[in-house]
């Protein structure tokens, strides 16, 4: 839902309180309310962080609701469910005083969303183009509707497509390169956050 009519900067986003917790996204320049999280997009997203410390990733990696500026045709922030963030990245945020990554800090390794209904074209399309031009290695767009989970692999300046559905199991290149080589999860046990 739109909140403001007027385009606003950046620093007028840093500064905006509108006095709740509420969660807000930047879309060039125009001030987003993020819809309240369902409680399957919720499970989904905190199922694959059991999952991921079980593999023997750091908690300091992983973070959910982390901002994250992007860019587009001005600068925009996005709030991803989950993101790893590489050691840089950690020891960048470490000393911030909002969990926002700047597009001058490294940029997450891997992003994940969780897709909300009516919020399809803004996973699979515009935010694929925003975390490709931030250099993102590996973007899931997790669809509980359309059961389906498709992970994006930065390969020579392009995403390449796998979409993984049922029981097929689920391949990270960037988890394989991180050396977590037991990560073998069916598409539908994601799914389905069991």
């Amino acid at each position: 839902m739109t909140v403001t009519t007027q385009k606003i900067t950046f620093e007028e986003f840093l500064a905006y309180d509108d006095g709740t917790d509420g969660l807000y996204e930047l879309e060039n320049g125009i001030l987003i309310a993020m819809p309240a999280e369902s409680e399957v997009n919720r499970r989904i997203a905190m199922f694959l962080v059991a999952t991921f410390l079980k593999l023997g990733l750091t908690f300091e990696r992983l973070s959910m609701k982390t901002e994250l500026a992007v860019s587009s045709t001005r600068v925009s922030v996005r709030v991803p469910d989950l993101v790893l963030l590489s050691e840089e990245g950690v020891i960048a945020l470490d000393s911030a005083t909002r969990s926002l990554i700047l597009l001058d800090m490294p940029p997450p390794l891997l992003v994940v969303e969780v897709v909300s209904p009516g919020q399809e074209t803004r996973d699979y399309r515009y935010k694929r183009s925003e975390y490709a031009a931030r250099g993102i290695a590996e973007y899931w767009i997790i669809d509980p509707n359309k059961q389906q989970i498709t992970i994006l692999e930065w390969v020579e300046g392009f995403y390449e497509t796998t979409v993984y559905r049922d029981d097929e199991l689920i391949v990270s290149p960037l988890l394989t390169r991180l050396g977590i080589k037991t990560f073998s999860l069916p598409a539908k046990q994601l799914l389905q956050a069991r």
